[in-house]
C-alpha cells in the first residue's frame, strides 16, 4: 500500500497519525494527536483536531471541522460543509472544554452535505442523513433521517438503496435481508 499523500498546502502537524493510501488536500490542517486510518480522503480545507479518531476508508468531503470528542468508525462518508459541535452551550468568554460532549459515527454512516450533528449522539451502524439535517439525538442503525430536527423517514440498505419494508423484503438492489432490533435494523441474510 502507498504511503499517504498530503498536499503541499496542508498542514498535518507532529504526533498526528496518517494511515498508509490516506490523501490530505489543499489547506487542510491534521493537529497533533489526531488518528487517520488507511485509505482515507479529506477533501480541501479540512481539519481535524486533537484526539480525534478516524478509521479506515473515511471520505470526508471540503469545508469540514472534525472537533474534539468525534469518532468516525469505518467507511463513514462526511458530505461537504457538514458540521459537528462538541459543546452544547457555548460563550466566546466562559471555557467549556471540561464538557466536551463525544460523538460516534458507526461503521458505513453516510452524513449529507451542509447536515448539522450536535455533539453527544451516535449515528448506528450505516444510518444516512440527508443534505441539511439537523441531528439532536441519537439515530438507529440503517435508518434514513431528515429534517429539522431530523427524523426518521425509512431505513437505508448498507449498500445505499432505500428500503421498502425492512422486515418483509430484500433490498431490491443488492437482497440483503434484516431485521428489526431496538437500535435500528440488523442483517439477518448477506447477499
Amino acid at each position: 500500500m502507498s504511503d499517504p499523500f498530503v498536499h503541499e498546502s496542508a498542514y498535518v502537524d507532529a504526533g498526528a497519525e496518517i494511515g498508509a493510501g490516506t490523501r490530505i488536500w489543499h489547506f487542510c490542517h491534521v493537529n497533533p494527536g489526531a488518528v487517520i486510518g488507511e485509505r482515507c480522503s479529506l477533501g480541501q480545507n479540512v481539519v481535524v483536531m486533537p484526539g480525534v479518531r478516524i478509521g479506515n476508508n473515511v471520505k470526508i468531503q471540503n469545508n469540514v471541522s472534525v472537533y474534539e470528542g468525534v469518532t468516525l468508525e469505518d467507511d463513514v462518508f462526511c458530505g461537504p460543509s457538514m458540521v459537528f459541535t462538541n459543546v452544547i452551550n457555548p460563550r466566546s468568554h466562559v471555557s467549556r472544554k471540561h464538557e466536551y460532549r463525544p460523538t460516534l459515527v458507526r461503521k458505513g454512516a453516510t452524513i449529507g452535505a451542509n447536515a448539522t450533528v450536535l455533539c453527544g449522539v451516535t449515528l448506528g451502524t450505516y444510518a444516512f442523513v440527508a443534505a441539511g439535517a439537523v441531528i439532536t439525538r441519537d439515530v438507529p442503525a440503517f435508518a434514513l433521517v431528515a429534517g429539522v430536527p431530523a427524523r426518521r423517514l425509512g431505513w437505508m440498505c448498507r449498500c445505499g438503496e432505500r428500503l421498502d419494508d425492512a422486515a418483509a423484503r430484500p433490498c431490491a438492489a443488492c437482497g440483503t435481508r434484516y431485521r428489526a432490533e431496538d437500535d435500528g435494523l440488523a442483517i439477518v441474510e448477506d447477499r
